[in-house]
């Protein structure tokens, strides 16, 4: 009886079903199925060698390199990402939901949104060559009488540059999220405070950044689970020797060890490092936003 009551039900939902068998695949594929390679982070080399245990893990975790440059240009990049980065789609979504121009609003969303379709590739090409020594930009200083400044050489321009051009390339296509949300908000409750004498700034204090709180939370405690995960492929196309005092990252140091060392059990060990502290910090995040304000992925 429950088999034929769960027959009729996969063949009424048939197409659902079949919709939903390419985004399983896909998963299967590309994420569960590599987990199998995991365990060469335990052996010395990728062609079944000798069993060492945590050793490469051990190996990690004592290189000064780690401490003194991967741990602290990892996490400060993603603590500034969560400062400046993450706050920006939210406040554009607040400016825009106050914007009475439908056409306005529409152009400007518009443009923002433009950037996150450009690759990666070109967005890190327009800005070495906006930064360059014959750049745009030095032009622009040369004409105000200011020197040249090779920006893209200077370890401490690094992290500017990266935070910067990634807010603009994404901080309109992260506001839809935000934008859906506040559309949601009750039109009664604006009536309700206009009564009541709140102007715009009133509004948006109690009435929008309440309402759409529990979007932020989810948000925030996704952006802090991956606190380890930064842009890889736009540090690389970014950074050079002279900056790697700032630029060099935990990914990029997996890319080193793994694809241009080959030493495979080393960069697995690394890599796998990096997913359990950004798990264990996801479930610390949900945890305290379930704790704080009831808000939490589960």
């Amino acid at each position: 009886m429950q088999l034929e009551r769960v027959r009729k039900k996969i063949k009424r939902q048939k197409s659902l079903l079949l919709m939903l068998l390419l985004p399983v695949l896909y998963y299967v594929v590309f994420c569960y199925w590599p987990m199998y390679g995991l365990n060469i982070a335990f052996q010395k080399n990728i062609y079944g060698g000798e069993w060492v245990g945590f050793e490469n893990f051990k190996k990690f975790l004592t290189d000064p390199y780690f401490y003194k440059t991967l741990l602290p240009n990892t996490l400060l990049l993603n603590v500034y990402s969560l400062l400046f980065a993450f706050p920006a789609p939210i406040i554009l979504a607040l400016l825009l939901n106050e914007l009475r121009n439908e056409k306005v609003k529409r152009v400007v969303q518009s443009i923002t949104y433009l950037p996150h379709f450009i690759s990666t590739v070109v967005v890190c090409g327009m800005v070495v060559n906006l930064l360059a020594s014959d750049g745009l930009v030095n032009h622009i200083m040369v004409a105000l009488g200011m020197d040249r400044i090779q920006f893209m050489m200077k370890p401490e321009y690094f992290r500017t540059i990266f935070i910067g051009s990634g807010i603009w390339q994404n901080i309109g296509w992260n506001s839809i999220i935000y934008i859906a949300a506040i559309s949601g908000v009750s039109g009664d409750l604006y009536e309700s405070a206009t009564i009541d004498g709140a102007g715009r700034l009133g509004k948006i204090l109690y009435i929008t950044l309440p309402c759409i709180a529990p979007t932020i939370c989810i948000m925030l405690i996704m952006a802090i689970g991956g606190i380890l995960n930064v842009g890889v492929e736009k540090v690389l196309l970014l950074y050079n020797g002279s900056t790697y005092s700032t630029a060099d990252v935990i990914g990029t140091y997996v890319y080193r060890r793994g694809m241009q060392g080959a030493d495979y059990s080393y960069a697995s060990a690394v890599g796998m490092f990096q997913s359990v502290v950004g798990l264990i910090f996801l479930y610390g995040a949900n945890w305290l936003s379930r704790k704080v304000s009831e808000n939490s992925l589960w």
